[in-house]
């Protein structure tokens, strides 16, 4: 007799946003869903307030909040105890925003336009749920490419990826030129499955949150430079 696995519950979300529309049309797409919204935050101050008593699995966080700014509240949730396991997606209106670079760094998971669909909207909260990040690498290219500061000297970049083989640098500035899992399989002649633990391993050893951090890491390190070839899966969007 086969035993079946119970699904994994839904997300539980907390949006975050000064605008009661966006706040109640957001919550009413992903109740539709059968996404439960616990709570809701007009500023930072009750995003952060909200996220440390319900400790959502994904947050919806809009960045231009007044009180406090979604950038400091999503550093203050993330560097707290509750924020160890929690997901945040940033929204905006603007897809290549200097604050949402800033969150990124902070360790969000990703950003969403507000005029996203409401099936992508869906999909974003039960994709960052899982582990993954959502932004395509080409995006956060461009966003490094805009933002980033000054890269550091070789010692700082040794420091940082010293814990890393050779094959898992090789694949960390892969993902960093935008290649998928596929793409890094046919690249490196391997399997989807060993690419997969690369991966992990290179996000343990770096203690980063996902692939969104791996790719800003990449350019800050100095290990992938500004305006290199992209690779195959990474041309500009």
């Amino acid at each position: 007799m086969s035993i079946t696995a119970d699904p994994a519950p839904a997300p539980r979300v907390v949006i975050a946003d000064d605008q009661m529309l966006v706040r109640s049309g957001f919550r009413l797409i992903l109740n539709s869903a059968g996404i439960p919204v616990v709570a809701e935050a007009a500023d930072g101050q009750e995003a952060v307030a909200a996220a440390l008593k319900h400790r959502p699995d994904v947050m919806l966080m809009d960045i231009r909040m007044p009180e406090m700014d979604g950038l400091e509240a999503t550093k203050r949730i993330l560097a707290s105890r509750s924020g160890a396991d929690m997901r945040i997606i940033i929204l905006t209106t603007f897809d290549l925003d200097q604050y949402v670079y800033a969150a990124l760094s902070a360790g969000a998971s990703g950003f969403l336009l507000k005029d996203v669909s409401p099936e992508h909207l869906i999909a974003a909260v039960q994709l960052v749920r899982c582990g993954d990040a959502l932004l395509a690498p080409s995006i956060t290219r461009r966003l490094v490419e805009r933002f980033a500061g000054k890269q550091p000297g070789p010692a700082e970049v040794n420091a940082d990826l010293s814990a890393l083989t050779p094959r898992e640098l090789e694949v960390l500035g892969l993902i960093a030129r935008g290649l998928s899992n596929a793409e890094l399989a046919a690249e490196l002649t391997l399997s989807e499955a060993t690419v997969k633990t690369h991966v992990a391993r290179i996000l343990t050893k770096l203690q980063l949150r996902d692939r969104v951090q791996a790719v800003v890491l990449a350019y800050e390190t100095g290990l992938v430079s500004v305006g290199q070839n992209p690779g195959p899966g990474g041309s500009s969007q």
